[in-house]
């Protein structure tokens, strides 16, 4: 266990590599191809491949072949049993560094409301979705916000006319970046999920308080092309796809669940409820 723990740091102890399992950690449980890797990260296909390789051979990526190209993404296994004998062997499962052990991760947080954070690069469609429609079924119980990125000027309009047919408020939805929710005053958030590849691809920001994370990704449906019945369909698919993942959410038994079983809920929601169509 000793020789693998070795393994498995002398790995991630090289910034590329450590680059490469970062980003797929952001995108989990997405399998990205090797390509898209390197581009996002800036690699050469040969540099990239050795470094998948290097991750691979120790246990904490796999690889799932799709046609003629390999999609890489984390052995979450893996990555359980590394943190595990570092903290659990190594350190002795000392409780001030093994926090998400707790019975609990929320129970000292239900009051008055879980807060909720969704990004996606330009906070004009996905993740505006999500903070109305949480907002509205969260009862008492969440308060959803939402930031982009790279937030630009205003909610796309074919959102807001989608969201008020539905019948959601959105006299409070704007678009807004990240650095809205970065000051001492803004809320702490218990949830923090991206809903969108490009605004996971990029170095996630440090919020205090550990949130659970998790990367919701789906098609963009801003981007979507042909008819204006085919465009109109790619929006009510995109807010069908959120309201079913967050149904499934809300009924979550929060303050039952281990920070890790609660995680790992949140992961197989969706895997449960996939995208019609994923981004490029």
């Amino acid at each position: 266990m000793m020789n693998a723990l070795v393994s498995q740091l002398q790995t991630l102890g090289h910034p590329q590599r450590m680059a490469v399992f970062q980003l797929l950690m952001r995108r989990y449980p997405d399998a990205l191809p090797a390509g898209e890797i390197c581009t996002v990260l800036g690699l050469k296909a040969s540099t990239g491949s050795d470094y998948l390789s290097a991750l691979k051979s120790v246990g904490l990526i796999t690889s799932q072949r799709h046609a003629t190209h390999l999609h890489y993404s984390i052995q979450m296994t893996g990555v359980e049993a590394m943190a595990a004998a570092l903290l659990g062997d190594c350190c002795k499962g000392r409780p001030d560094v093994c926090s998400f052990s707790t019975p609990s991760a929320l129970e000292k947080t239900m009051d008055p409301a879980l807060n909720v954070l969704f990004v996606c690069s330009a906070n004009s469609a996905r993740s505006i979705m999500a903070e109305a429609i949480l907002n509205d079924i969260g009862e008492d119980v969440f308060t959803a916000y939402s930031a982009g990125s790279k937030a630009g000027s205003d909610i796309n309009p074919r959102v807001k006319a989608l969201l008020e047919v539905k019948g959601h408020d959105t006299s409070k939805l704007y678009s807004k970046p990240l650095s809205t929710f970065q000051t001492t005053d803004a809320p702490q958030f218990d949830f923090v999920f991206t809903v969108c590849d490009a605004a996971a691809n990029e170095a996630c920001p440090t919020w205090p308080g550990q949130p659970i994370s998790a990367h919701w990704g789906m098609a963009d449906p801003v981007k979507a092309t042909g008819t204006q019945a085919e465009i109109n369909l790619a929006f009510q698919q995109a807010y069908g796809v959120l309201k079913n993942r967050l149904t499934g959410f809300v009924a979550l038994p929060m303050t039952t669940l281990s920070a890790i079983s609660l995680q790992r809920e949140i992961d197989q929601i969706v895997r449960d409820i996939p995208s019609a169509t994923k981004e490029t």
